[in-house]
Protein backbone atom coordinates (compact mmCIF):
# COMPACT_ATOMS: atom_id res chain seq x y z
CA UNK A 1 0.00 0.00 0.00
CA UNK A 2 2.54 2.34 0.84
CA UNK A 3 4.50 1.68 -2.30
CA UNK A 4 1.48 2.30 -4.54
CA UNK A 5 0.97 5.79 -2.29
CA UNK A 6 4.79 6.78 -3.29
CA UNK A 7 3.87 5.57 -6.91
CA UNK A 8 0.49 7.65 -7.27
CA UNK A 9 2.50 10.62 -5.67
CA UNK A 10 5.12 9.98 -8.51
CA UNK A 11 2.71 10.06 -10.74
CA UNK A 12 1.09 13.25 -9.91
CA UNK A 13 4.46 14.89 -9.15
CA UNK A 14 5.69 14.32 -13.00
CA UNK A 15 7.56 12.71 -14.82
CA UNK A 16 10.72 13.59 -13.49
CA UNK A 17 9.74 12.43 -10.48
CA UNK A 18 8.13 9.06 -11.67
CA UNK A 19 11.72 8.67 -13.71
CA UNK A 20 13.79 9.43 -10.19
CA UNK A 21 11.21 6.62 -8.17
CA UNK A 22 11.33 4.30 -10.65
CA UNK A 23 15.46 4.35 -10.96
CA UNK A 24 15.87 4.60 -7.81
CA UNK A 25 17.31 0.88 -6.93
CA UNK A 26 19.08 0.45 -10.36
CA UNK A 27 20.88 4.29 -9.12
CA UNK A 28 21.56 1.93 -5.73
CA UNK A 29 22.87 -0.81 -7.78
CA UNK A 30 24.91 1.55 -9.85
CA UNK A 31 26.86 3.31 -6.45
CA UNK A 32 27.34 0.09 -4.60
CA UNK A 33 29.27 -1.35 -7.46
CA UNK A 34 31.73 1.02 -8.07
CA UNK A 35 34.50 1.85 -5.35
CA UNK A 36 35.17 5.73 -5.82
CA UNK A 37 37.96 5.53 -3.55
CA UNK A 38 40.19 2.73 -5.77
CA UNK A 39 39.06 3.94 -9.08
CA UNK A 40 39.63 7.79 -8.24
CA UNK A 41 43.36 7.33 -6.50
CA UNK A 42 45.35 6.71 -9.34
CA UNK A 43 45.80 8.43 -12.96
CA UNK A 44 45.23 4.92 -14.70
CA UNK A 45 42.07 3.87 -12.62
CA UNK A 46 40.62 7.27 -13.33
CA UNK A 47 41.28 8.05 -17.11
CA UNK A 48 40.14 4.12 -17.43
CA UNK A 49 37.19 4.88 -15.35
CA UNK A 50 36.64 8.34 -18.13
CA UNK A 51 37.18 6.23 -21.33
CA UNK A 52 34.53 3.66 -20.16
CA UNK A 53 32.16 7.03 -19.61
CA UNK A 54 33.26 8.12 -22.89
CA UNK A 55 31.77 4.34 -24.57
CA UNK A 56 28.53 4.82 -22.82
CA UNK A 57 28.29 8.37 -24.14
CA UNK A 58 29.40 7.21 -27.10
CA UNK A 59 26.43 4.74 -27.75
CA UNK A 60 23.70 7.50 -26.95
CA UNK A 61 24.46 10.80 -27.89
CA UNK A 62 25.88 9.71 -31.61
CA UNK A 63 22.22 8.63 -32.05
CA UNK A 64 21.17 12.10 -31.32
CA UNK A 65 21.61 14.44 -34.07
CA UNK A 66 21.56 18.57 -33.79
CA UNK A 67 18.33 19.19 -33.70
CA UNK A 68 16.97 15.97 -32.85
CA UNK A 69 14.97 17.20 -29.60
CA UNK A 70 14.06 21.07 -31.26
CA UNK A 71 11.94 23.05 -29.60
CA UNK A 72 11.69 20.65 -26.41
CA UNK A 73 14.82 20.78 -25.55
CA UNK A 74 16.90 23.71 -27.34
CA UNK A 75 19.85 23.78 -25.53
CA UNK A 76 20.49 20.15 -26.34
CA UNK A 77 23.86 21.10 -28.01
CA UNK A 78 25.27 22.77 -24.69
CA UNK A 79 25.04 19.65 -23.14
CA UNK A 80 26.86 16.91 -25.03
CA UNK A 81 29.38 15.37 -22.64
CA UNK A 82 31.18 13.82 -26.09
CA UNK A 83 33.55 16.90 -26.35
CA UNK A 84 34.12 17.36 -22.43
CA UNK A 85 35.36 13.63 -22.07
CA UNK A 86 37.53 13.51 -24.89
CA UNK A 87 39.57 17.22 -23.41
CA UNK A 88 39.83 15.31 -20.16
CA UNK A 89 40.99 11.84 -21.78
CA UNK A 90 43.48 13.94 -24.11
CA UNK A 91 45.17 15.69 -21.79
CA UNK A 92 45.85 12.44 -19.35
CA UNK A 93 47.06 10.95 -22.38
CA UNK A 94 44.36 8.99 -24.02
CA UNK A 95 42.80 8.76 -27.54
CA UNK A 96 39.47 8.71 -27.08
CA UNK A 97 38.62 7.19 -30.94
CA UNK A 98 40.20 4.61 -30.42
CA UNK A 99 37.92 3.37 -27.37
CA UNK A 100 35.29 0.99 -27.07
CA UNK A 101 31.86 1.84 -27.88
CA UNK A 102 29.40 0.78 -25.16
CA UNK A 103 26.65 -2.18 -27.01
CA UNK A 104 23.16 -2.57 -25.82
CA UNK A 105 22.00 1.04 -25.29
CA UNK A 106 18.57 1.72 -26.10
CA UNK A 107 17.58 2.51 -29.33
CA UNK A 108 16.02 6.57 -29.51
CA UNK A 109 13.96 6.22 -31.44
CA UNK A 110 11.69 8.72 -30.76
CA UNK A 111 11.75 12.02 -28.32
CA UNK A 112 10.30 9.78 -25.10
CA UNK A 113 13.15 7.23 -25.49
CA UNK A 114 15.65 9.86 -25.75
CA UNK A 115 14.87 12.22 -22.81
CA UNK A 116 14.89 9.25 -20.69
CA UNK A 117 18.59 8.06 -21.88
CA UNK A 118 19.31 12.04 -21.41
CA UNK A 119 17.60 11.50 -17.53
CA UNK A 120 20.59 8.91 -16.76
CA UNK A 121 23.36 11.45 -18.86
CA UNK A 122 22.15 14.68 -17.05
CA UNK A 123 21.50 13.20 -13.61
CA UNK A 124 25.41 11.89 -14.08
CA UNK A 125 26.42 15.80 -13.96
CA UNK A 126 25.28 15.72 -10.40
CA UNK A 127 27.26 12.56 -9.41
CA UNK A 128 30.39 14.55 -11.02
CA UNK A 129 30.35 17.45 -9.22
CA UNK A 130 30.64 15.49 -5.72
CA UNK A 131 33.68 13.72 -7.16
CA UNK A 132 35.30 16.95 -8.76
CA UNK A 133 36.80 17.21 -5.13
CA UNK A 134 38.11 13.98 -4.69
CA UNK A 135 40.15 13.86 -8.39
CA UNK A 136 41.34 17.06 -7.22
CA UNK A 137 42.93 16.41 -3.64
CA UNK A 138 44.09 13.01 -4.93
CA UNK A 139 45.31 13.75 -8.65
CA UNK A 140 45.69 17.13 -8.56
CA UNK A 141 43.40 17.58 -11.66
CA UNK A 142 41.07 20.27 -12.54
CA UNK A 143 38.62 21.37 -15.28
CA UNK A 144 41.84 23.17 -17.03
CA UNK A 145 43.27 19.71 -16.86
CA UNK A 146 41.84 16.35 -16.99
CA UNK A 147 38.80 16.91 -14.96
CA UNK A 148 36.35 19.46 -17.31
CA UNK A 149 33.74 16.47 -17.29
CA UNK A 150 33.68 16.33 -14.02
CA UNK A 151 33.20 20.32 -13.55
CA UNK A 152 30.84 20.05 -16.84
CA UNK A 153 28.00 23.30 -15.71
CA UNK A 154 30.09 24.40 -12.76
CA UNK A 155 27.93 26.50 -10.61
CA UNK A 156 24.87 26.54 -13.17
CA UNK A 157 24.41 22.93 -12.97
CA UNK A 158 21.30 22.81 -10.28
CA UNK A 159 19.90 25.81 -12.97
CA UNK A 160 20.64 23.34 -15.93
CA UNK A 161 19.70 19.90 -14.10
CA UNK A 162 15.85 22.19 -13.28
CA UNK A 163 15.55 23.48 -16.99
CA UNK A 164 16.60 19.76 -18.30
CA UNK A 165 13.33 18.53 -15.78
CA UNK A 166 10.82 21.22 -16.66
CA UNK A 167 11.59 20.57 -20.87
CA UNK A 168 10.61 16.34 -19.46
CA UNK A 169 8.66 16.92 -17.79
CA UNK A 170 6.10 19.17 -20.82
CA UNK A 171 7.00 16.50 -23.25
CA UNK A 172 6.35 13.31 -21.58
CA UNK A 173 3.18 14.34 -19.55
CA UNK A 174 1.18 12.17 -21.86
CA UNK A 175 0.83 8.21 -19.89
CA UNK A 176 2.68 7.00 -23.24
CA UNK A 177 5.27 8.86 -23.20
CA UNK A 178 6.35 8.90 -19.69
CA UNK A 179 5.89 5.19 -19.89
CA UNK A 180 8.48 4.83 -23.34
CA UNK A 181 10.60 7.23 -21.32
CA UNK A 182 10.52 5.48 -17.38
CA UNK A 183 11.66 2.09 -19.48
CA UNK A 184 14.26 3.94 -21.52
CA UNK A 185 15.67 4.93 -18.29
CA UNK A 186 15.89 2.11 -16.28
CA UNK A 187 17.34 0.11 -19.19
CA UNK A 188 20.28 3.19 -19.84
CA UNK A 189 20.80 2.50 -16.17
CA UNK A 190 21.08 -1.29 -16.47
CA UNK A 191 23.41 -0.96 -19.22
CA UNK A 192 25.88 1.72 -17.72
CA UNK A 193 26.11 -0.57 -14.52
CA UNK A 194 27.38 -3.24 -16.39
CA UNK A 195 29.45 -1.11 -18.84
CA UNK A 196 30.77 0.20 -15.78
CA UNK A 197 31.50 -2.26 -13.51
CA UNK A 198 32.49 -5.29 -15.73
CA UNK A 199 35.73 -6.22 -17.15
CA UNK A 200 37.79 -3.24 -15.71
CA UNK A 201 40.90 -3.27 -14.43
Amino acid sequence: MHQKHRDDEASCAGTMAALRAATRPAHQRLERGIDVKQRFSSLVGYREHLGRLWGFYSGLEKQLAPGFFGAALPDYESRRKLPLLARDLIALGEDPHGLPVCPGTPACTDRAIAFGCLYVLEGSTLGARVLLPIVATELELDAAHGAVYLESYGAGTTQRWADFGAALDAWCASPARRAAATQAAIESFGVLQDWLTQHTA
